[in-house]
Order: structure tokens, then C-alpha cells, then sequence
């Protein structure tokens, strides 16, 4: 069983080049310097069209989460915890929270990103316990 693989578009190829090269990168505004996640072709925040890619640090928080005790199919081993990572350049992402027994997740606990191959083109992010 293959799992869910997603698409780059020429807006995201930078995001999945970092992951490929165990970097995480968001846009960062050139007018405004905030973050966004996911890509796009304008800030979220001022609307200017001037966006850059800057490797982050990573590191961040559970703002909230869910364990999945039955995974949709054999590709997806549960039980699984999905998480809303806060990161520390005021970003927020989904992804899943590894290295963790799923009832030790918890609101608040900081984590910091790892990377996961879902195939041989892409890899993604996901988020273990901060050590």
C-alpha cells in the first residue's frame, strides 16, 4: 500500500526540495518579513507578491492534536497522533507527531521537526519530541 502522495506546483518545489534536503522552509514576505505556510503567490499578511524561502528552525509547539485509532488503510499504521504545530516563526502546521507514545501527546509540548520519506520523490515533515 501506497500513501497519499501530494503534488508539488512550481509555487511549492521549493518547500519539497527542502524536505528532500532535511530542510524545513517557509516563505517569508519581503515587504512584511512574516512567514507563511502553506505556498503562495502572495502574502497572506500585506498581499505583496514579494516572497523568498528561508530554511527555519523547526522548532515549535502542539497547539492541538487527535490520536487516529484506525487508519484509513494498511499504508497508514495507527494508532497516530495528528497535530497542529505552532512553530516559533508564528506558523501554524498539521503533520504527525512521531517518536511519541500517542498518549503521551500533549497541548504545549515542544517539539522539533524530523523528516519522512513517503516515497522516492517526496518527504515530508513531521514533528517529534523536542529533546
Amino acid at each position: 500500500m501506497h500513501k497519499i502522495q501530494p503534488h508539488p506546483t512550481p509555487v511549492s518545489e521549493p518547500y519539497f526540495e527542502g524536505c528532500r534536503l532535511g530542510e524545513l522552509r517557509l516563505q517569508q514576505c519581503q515587504t512584511c518579513q512574516r512567514y507563511q505556510f502553506y505556498p503562495r503567490i502572495v502574502c497572506v499578511h500585506c498581499g505583496a507578491d514579494q516572497l523568498g524561502w528561508k530554511v527555519v528552525s523547526g522548532r515549535g509547539t502542539v497547539a492541538s492534536y487527535t490520536i487516529v485509532r484506525r487508519g484509513v488503510s494498511k499504508a497508514y499504521e495507527a494508532p497516530y497522533v495528528i497535530a497542529l504545530i505552532d512553530l516559533q516563526e508564528h506558523v501554524r502546521m498539521m503533520s504527525v507527531l512521531v517518536e511519541v507514545d500517542v498518549d503521551a501527546a500533549r497541548i504545549g509540548m515542544p517539539v522539533q521537526v524530523a523528516f519522512e520519506a513517503w516515497s522516492d520523490d517526496i518527504t515530508l515533515p513531521v514533528f517529534k519530541p523536542a529533546s
